[in-house]
């Protein structure tokens, strides 16, 4: 008789965005005459820049003709989105990053949790709290976490490092000596960022103790402050301990297009096995390559009337996430983030719980966050929204929340 992966049992209900759809559509079809505005998941909502636009045209008109179609992508990338991201996005800040240490997928959330695939399941994995959900379940899944504890929150096999106020949500060193740890900064769902010397200290931290760091840098472009690393690989020594997952999706709109890469290094091994070429014999036996059409897309992004659109965009974004920083801090809420990161993480108020006000706000403003305590324990108390609405949607919602301060 088949068994199956008895892991997925100890995931602890469905996907957190999965949750939040969920009591949406079950709110609008018993309100079908409210507007309710979402500031939950982090989608973009602008529309493809031009550039894009007709970098993706010019692409789809090639793959109608015998000269310009082109079937399975290379296992990497196309050379002229590898070479493109090696210059503008590493040697442009002083970063040693080739193009065979770049590795195009079709989205960095894949990346992030398949890329442990290629670690022993004796690791042990450190994760901030709160955290990014996929860090988490992916490992779970491949029964790297042990059982979970219900009155801690935790999963007791994890090393969990915890982003409070009192620290400001950036995690210290962990007391036990994990193998694998994950960082994302700018910060998912805090919106906390951290200073280059910081991001030197982790990088000297696991080169001592030999492990790995995986560093999500999804939100870089939304980087506004002086001494804040775009990439880990400007601290020294960051190619023989860390591998950096960067994606398309926020910085370019790229949602429903789907690309990202990942960079393993050459100096990363262990026990003299090269970490890039088990990621890419990895990559090769599961995946078939991003479209040549997208990849071209992702090509237009570093064009020089690509970076100008994009850079309006994320100003766009950001001009949102100010607005609602602000906004709360006026209206008597306790708000951070917003200032690297299209994400403002609050305290919920009156001492309610992270989905007693989730579901507040919905039942009395019809406005859609989300619950900091489905990141993590430390993340009970705390409310995440994001910048990724429109103008005026975002004003309306901050209108409908600072009214509730009033009631």
């Amino acid at each position: 008789m088949f068994t199956i992966n008895e892991n997925y049992l100890k995931l602890q209900g469905s996907y957190l965005f999965s949750t939040v759809t969920k009591k949406v559509a079950a709110y609008k079809s018993m309100h079908p005459n409210k507007t309710v505005i979402s500031l939950g998941i982090g989608d973009v909502t602008l529309p493809l820049a031009p550039a894009i636009i007709e970098a993706l045209q010019k692409a789809v008109a090639e793959m109608g003709t015998k000269e310009g179609f082109h079937g399975y992508a290379p296992e990497r990338g196309y050379d002229f989105l590898l070479n493109a991201i090696a210059k503008e996005d590493f040697a442009a800040r002083g970063c040693e990053i080739s193009p065979d240490e770049i590795f195009v997928s079709d989205g960095a959330k894949c990346d992030v949790g398949n890329i442990q695939e290629i670690f022993g399941t004796d690791n042990l994995v450190a994760v901030c709290d709160p955290v990014y959900p996929v860090y988490v379940d992916t490992n779970v899944m491949a029964g790297r976490t042990g059982v979970y504890d219900k009155a801690l929150g935790t999963y007791e096999g994890l090393v969990y490092m915890p982003c409070t106020q009192e620290n400001g949500f950036a995690p210290k060193l962990p007391d036990k000596t994990p193998d694998l740890i994950y960082l994302c900064f700018p910060n998912n769902p805090t919106g906390a960022a951290i200073t280059k010397e910081a991001l030197q200290k982790w990088v000297d931290y696991a080169n001592e103790i030999h492990a790995v760091l995986l560093f999500d840098a999804a939100y870089e472009a939304y980087i506004t402050e002086e001494n804040i690393p775009h990439s880990i690989y400007e601290c020294e020594g960051a190619k023989t301990c860390a591998i950096e997952m960067r994606s398309f999706s926020k910085n370019a709109g790229f949602t429903g297009l789907r690309l990202g890469y990942t960079v393993v290094p050459k100096e990363l091994v262990s026990n003299g096995v090269s970490l890039n070429d088990l990621w890419l014999r990895r990559h090769g036996t599961k995946y078939n390559g991003a479209p040549y059409i997208v990849q071209r897309a992702g090509e237009a992004v570093y064009s020089e009337a690509g970076k100008a659109q994009i850079k309006e965009q994320i100003a766009y974004y950001m001009e949102n996430a100010r607005q609602i920083r602000e906004g709360l801090i006026a209206a008597g809420y306790q708000a951070f983030g917003g200032v690297n990161s299209p994400y403002v993480w609050l305290k919920t108020p009156d001492n309610l719980t992270s989905w007693e006000f989730f579901d507040k706000l919905l039942n009395e403003a019809q406005v859609v966050g989300t619950p900091g305590s489905g990141f993590g324990a430390s993340g009970e108390g705390y409310f995440r929204l994001t910048g990724f609405g429109t103008h005026e949607n975002t004003k309306e919602a901050i209108k409908r929340i600072q009214a509730l301060k009033t009631k």
